[in-house]
């Protein structure tokens, strides 16, 4: 019999759906935290903040604070997890399983806790600049994050944006809001509002709309499908190209105008300081993560398919300006038809390594619904 535990929902992938006549298990009563006497390590159960932590973590994990320390799953020491044979066990770095356990987790069994290091605060206050602009402006604007924030920018800077429509605006045209926190080269592109804060971490989720409350986490029974892609630079043509498509079709389909596109460029110091063999994350290379999300109320298979329609449409323009061959996609934000070389890496060893530890520590495939590798 197969399983499915379902933790914070950060994840909306379409082959959770091939599990048929199994058991689904929620994870929510497991949200403790215990700090080490040291201060230098803590176990959480599998919760504590839903959709931020180990599930995410379990294929990677982006995050703010990555320049300094890496990606979520760099961080884990061991974690405890209930395989196939229906035992728990500890993996850490000892075991063969270590690699794959990092960026490709969710493939082996049910994470029931993690021991992940912790850092004393060096930078208690934070602060962001965000600029809305209008549509026309799309080409500085990304030339402008080309020049001044391609993964090269400091270890504390992130930029966020998004392509979103903002009736209160303009009801006719979508808009493009950009959250940099270098603002200097953006202040003379032609902004129509600015807005500056300062706070602290627990902040940043607000201030990148990624807060409980905004529309990409909130849990009111919308489709919330994304299209990941990882490049290594925007390309102003195709970002105007997705612009339009994007704008055009949320118009002429209203019950999809609730959609927003997302654009992340994190530090990456810390990220890349980790040789890309070490672990089965395999964008360490990549510089920016792009994903629209396709938010809409179900209502039947003609709009799922618009949806989904715009959603590989608005990838391919993307992908078609990268001029390489393979996908590169997060797993995180997987809608589910990418295949496995799009999500662990196009390299034959890696493909090879995670299915011989597939058949060693999975071999019924118990734990094949969540991007799966075999």
């Amino acid at each position: 019999m197969p399983y499915l535990p379902v933790n914070g929902g950060h994840g909306a992938i379409t082959t959770v759906g091939r599990m048929r006549n199994g058991i689904q298990i929620w994870m929510d009563d497991l949200n403790s935290v215990t700090i080490a006497q040291d201060g230098k390590r803590l176990r959480l159960a599998v919760v504590l903040y839903p959709r931020l932590l180990l599930g995410p973590g379990l294929g990677g994990g982006h995050g703010f604070l990555q320049g300094r320390y890496g990606l979520i799953s760099d961080n884990f020491v061991s974690v405890n997890i209930v395989m196939a044979d229906g035992n728990l066990h500890t993996i850490d770095e000892r075991s063969d399983l270590w690699w794959a356990i990092q960026g490709a987790g969710h493939n082996f069994g049910i994470v029931t806790s993690v021991t992940s290091k912790i850092y004393d605060i060096e930078h208690r206050t934070w602060s962001y600049t965000a600029f809305t602009f209008t549509g026309d402006k799309i080409e500085q604007i990304y030339q402008a994050a080309n020049d001044h924030l391609n993964g090269t920018q400091p270890m504390d800077v992130t930029n966020y944006s998004f392509f979103i429509n903002l009736p209160s605006i303009d009801p006719n045209a979508g808009v493009t809001s950009v959250d940099p926190a270098w603002s200097k080269p953006f202040q003379d592109i032609g902004r129509i509002a600015t807005q500056s804060a300062a706070g602290d971490y627990p902040n940043l989720p607000a201030w990148t709309g990624n807060g409980n409350q905004d529309p990409p986490c909130q849990k009111v029974g919308l489709v919330n499908n994304r299209f990941p892609i990882d490049l290594e630079l925007y390309d102003p043509e195709a970002q105007r190209q997705v612009y339009d498509l994007f704008k055009s079709a949320t118009q002429e389909t209203p019950a999809l105008n609730g959609s927003l596109f997302l654009f992340e460029g994190y530090s990456l110091q810390a990220v890349q300081a980790v040789p890309k063999e070490s672990t089965a994350v395999s964008y360490r290379g990549d510089k920016l993560l792009l994903a629209p999300l396709i938010i809409y109320a179900p209502d039947g298979p003609e709009l799922e398919r618009k949806a989904t329609k715009l959603g590989q449409d608005l990838r391919q323009i993307l992908h078609k300006a990268t001029n390489r061959s393979e996908l590169h996609t997060y797993i995180n934000y997987a809608f589910g038809d990418e295949t496995k070389e799009n999500m662990y890496g196009s390299e034959q060893w890696r493909q090879d390594r995670l299915l011989v530890l597939k058949n060693k520590y999975d071999p019924h495939r118990k734990f094949s619904f969540y991007a799966p590798i075999a």
